[in-house]
């Protein structure tokens, strides 16, 4: 039965909007996903008012009357994120920022300030969370900052719409959307309707004003942005900050960019004076390696341009119980199992009966089958107690047929290798051209998985 004049039903997974509840989402088919909330007749089509983006012209243009000069962007200082976005801010973008509480998404946008205003430009810091007095106890923390950064407090987007076309600063930053309201709708600040509506707004500006805004969101248990996934839909730019809270190291990542690749990662380190790039995140994840352990290989997994070696650990016990147990951490688990499988029928060995655990040290999430060989090769040396040479690193895909098959970019891979003080290198065969372009490692091809096990 349809509710009375004034209240509607929105999804939270794609911002569905409907008079009535259903179990089920027409527009994404989540079930349980339709929240009630109460909306004013003055507030429909307000979100429709995006102007015409900066451009006064109301016709259409032909591709040939389009300016196709690169996208303008601003070198933001810090090496990892600017790589992450592409080479810099572009002006007039919208960027969300989320992670886990604590995860430090304010104090990278806090250094990311203070980088700015040190170039002399104008930025707009927006606190809905937070008092001055806090924003400045944290600052202080990470070093002083020049009078081009000016910090507001305010959760009200009408105000802060007219302080932005006031003060006119080039980047703004909003910590955090879910903080943010409109007037003219009546539910809560981070419901469906105010979050869906605050993005739009702060979209017009970005495109009408040319400021680039950072929108700081929170994330739900799942792990992905709070609200409706129609958020990540309207920005240019979501970037996700991993890791444990527990370790010191972060990994940025971009899951979508409208102006650069989303297979580039940034690390960086926590540390009292806030976040610090890390420049050789290979060498600092392999800080810590034991030597002459069995069960422990060095991989390399490419994180869009750049390769990071890793260290794959592997244990494998016979199982006390009727059903053996296979778990990882950092890798796939149904990957593991395609793994053994194919171990136990190309190589004969009785590993069915055994437990598997499987561990990308360092806290990674790698999903690139690169690192099957390494996987493998860790999991025969923890089963026949044979250290791998600690001076040895190993990549390739794995096929069910046990054949090693090709991978992209071997060649920097070998090269990060070297640069690291490897010696030998075991690569697929079909790359092993390419590879012996790099002098001064020992590169040795196998084309199944039976010729890698005369490394063990």
């Amino acid at each position: 039965m349809a509710k009375k004049d004034g209240y509607v039903y929105f999804c939270s997974e794609c911002g569905y909007e409907t008079s009535k509840w259903m179990g089920q989402c027409p527009g994404c088919h989540a079930w349980n996903s339709l929240v009630e909330e109460r909306v004013t007749k003055s507030n429909k089509g307000k979100s429709l008012k995006t102007g015409s983006f900066g451009d006064t012209g109301k016709s259409p243009y032909t591709l040939s009357e389009i300016s196709s000069e690169e996208e303008e962007r601003l070198q933001i200082g810090i090496g990892e994120l600017d790589r992450v976005l592409g080479g810099g801010v572009v002006k007039g973008s919208l960027i969300l920022v989320g992670g886990d509480p604590g995860i430090g998404k304010s104090t990278l946008l806090l250094q990311v300030c203070r980088q700015l205003a040190d170039k002399n430009h104008g930025v707009l810091y927006v606190s809905g969370e937070e008092s001055l007095r806090q924003i400045k106890m944290r600052a202080m923390r990470i070093g002083s900052m020049n009078e081009k950064v000016k910090l507001f407090c305010e959760t009200n987007l009408d105000i802060i719409e007219d302080t932005i076309k006031r003060i006119k600063p080039e980047i703004v930053i909003i910590d955090s959307i879910q903080t943010m309201f409109v007037e003219d709708i009546s539910s809560a600040p981070g419901s469906v309707s105010q979050v869906r509506e605050a993005t739009g707004i702060l979209m017009r500006l970005a495109k009408e004003q040319g400021v680039s805004v950072f929108i700081v969101g929170h994330v739900t248990k799942e792990g992905t942005v709070a609200g409706p996934r129609v958020l990540e839909h309207m920005v240019d730019t979501v970037l996700y900050f991993e890791g444990d809270r527990n370790a010191s190291y972060r990994i940025l990542r971009a899951v979508k960019n409208r102006f650069g690749s989303t297979n580039e990662i940034g690390v960086f380190e926590m540390r009292n004076e806030g976040l610090q790039e890390v420049l050789n995140a290979s060498e600092y994840m392999l800080n810590g390696k034991p030597k002459g352990a069995s069960g422990s290989i060095v991989s390399c997994s490419m994180e869009g341009t750049r390769p990071i070696l890793l260290e794959i650990q592997a244990l494998v016990s016979p199982t006390n119980f009727g059903f053996p147990r296979r778990q990882t951490a950092g890798c796939d688990l149904n990957r593991l199992n395609l793994l053994m499988a194919v171990l136990e029928k190309r190589l004969n060995l009785s590993i069915s009966n055994c437990d598997a655990y499987v561990n990308i040290a360092g806290g990674l999430r790698i999903n690139e089958p690169a690192i099957d060989l390494g996987i493998v090769m860790a999991i025969v040396s923890s089963f026949k107690n044979r250290p791998i040479d600690d001076k040895l690193l190993a990549f390739g895909e794995i096929g069910l047929s046990g054949e090693v098959r090709a991978v992209s970019m071997a060649e920097n891979r070998v090269a990060e290798a070297k640069k690291l003080g490897f010696t030998t290198c075991i690569v697929p065969m079909s790359c092993l051209n390419a590879c012996k372009k790099v002098e001064g490692i020992r590169v040795e091809g196998v084309a199944f998985v039976q010729d890698a096990m005369e490394y063990i």
